[in-house]
């Protein structure tokens, strides 16, 4: 039997980076997957490189800065296996600007993709979860959620909204077998990072103790593990750290 058979899985963010590591993670695991991407080429070689490893795959192009579209990974997961298991709210957005130079649109839509998507989406899935008591909500973070970063402000302050959420909601619905957890990778060699300067990429690598960013490929396990059984079952409303060293709390 395979970690996660038959679970039926929902990952925002699907198309590439650690979404789609947790995709192949995912399928390589036995789970049934609802892959979710605004980017529906990109999604669409995910979800088949997903299809090659024997996973049932429904794709849903979407994108989470709506309600609607944080809502859509969920809708298709309930129509097309009849409930859900497990929830990654994955998808997000990077964009980097000194704090002064920071408008009120970046800070905004910032909030909008990376936190209240996350909320949206959890709020959808909780019924399904609370009914058969059995959920597992995987919200990807962030290392700068904890410890901040200079020219990051809404960056850090979304990531470190979902990490309180996260806390908070596990508190909530921990007893129901609902387990909400988070993880806060550092950097990791994804296109996520494509927007942020070199300069700052060089100097962030100089800093960390493994001396390199890691890749999408050693994040996803940690995905799998928090939503495998016995693995996953006491973790409760905690924050993974594959972060390079950047973050020992």
């Amino acid at each position: 039997m395979k970690q996660l058979q038959d679970r039926r899985a929902v990952i925002t963010g699907a198309a590439s980076g650690i979404g789609a590591a947790i995709a192949h993670a995912y399928a390589d695991a036995g789970a049934r997957l609802v892959l979710c991407d605004r980017d529906a080429a990109r999604l669409a070689i995910t979800a088949r490189e997903c299809r090659e490893r024997g996973a049932e795959v429904v794709q849903s192009v979407a994108d989470v800065g709506s309600r609607e579209g944080a809502q859509a990974g969920v809708d298709a997961c309930v129509k097309a296996f009849a409930g859900i298991d497990i929830l990654v709210n994955n998808a997000g957005m990077l964009t980097q600007a000194p704090c002064v130079e920071l408008t009120q649109e970046m800070w905004d839509d910032m909030l909008r993709v990376d936190l209240t998507s996350v909320f949206i989406a959890s709020q959808r899935a909780l019924p399904h979860m609370l009914a058969q008591q059995w959920g597992r909500i995987i919200n990807v973070a962030s290392q700068l959620g904890i410890k901040g970063g200079a020219e990051l402000t809404h960056y850090a302050a979304a990531k470190a909204g979902v990490i309180g959420f996260s806390k908070s909601l596990a508190l909530e619905v921990s007893k129901d077998n609902v387990l909400v957890n988070a993880i806060a990778p550092g950097p990791i060699e994804t296109p996520l990072v494509d927007g942020i300067s070199q300069d700052w990429k060089t100097a962030k690598a100089r800093e960390l103790p493994l001396g390199r960013f890691g890749k999408a490929s050693e994040v996803a396990p940690v995905a799998v593990l928090l939503a495998s059984e016995p693995g996953g079952n006491l973790f409760v409303g905690q924050t993974l750290g594959p972060n390079s060293g950047d973050v020992m709390p």
